[in-house]
């Protein structure tokens, strides 16, 4: 993978944690005014969640790399994305992918000891074209 430099968040937490990850996914939009993308396709996907947080847990982590990617990657690698259900009310927009990993990766940390927080995720669907999603202070509650 080519190295990325994503846009930074201001914060005053002690640590960050960044992690990347790839996934192979297809979706479709399914609207007249979504051009091309009302039809099937696919994109290798590429991600960037951003966690920060002062304190570690028990074992030095901030959050386990590996927990982050079995929650995101093998929820989402090579499947079509229309057929989750968080996407049942939503068309999956590059938009709405991101907003979705965050809650998922949100609620997630919620329930650690050490309480970290997801400050945004990227969503890279092609080399040139990404969205990141950051949420309000109201999301956290």
């Amino acid at each position: 993978m080519i190295q990325q430099f994503y846009p930074q968040v201001p914060h005053s937490y002690r640590f960050e944690l960044n992690k990347d990850m790839h996934l192979a996914a297809a979706h479709f939009i399914p609207d007249e005014r979504a051009g091309q993308c009302k039809d099937m396709h696919g994109h290798t996907y590429f991600i960037n969640i951003t966690i920060a947080g002062d304190d570690l847990d028990d074992t030095g982590f901030l959050v386990n790399f590996k927990r982050l990617k079995d929650l995101i990657h093998k929820r989402y690698d090579h499947t079509l994305l229309n057929d989750h259900p968080e996407y049942e009310q939503l068309f999956p927009t590059t938009e709405i992918v991101a907003e979705q990993i965050w809650k998922s990766v949100q609620t997630d940390l919620k329930s650690q000891p050490n309480k970290p927080t997801c400050l945004q995720v990227i969503v890279r669907e092609t080399p040139t074209s990404y969205v990141v999603y950051r949420p309000k202070q109201e999301d956290f509650s």
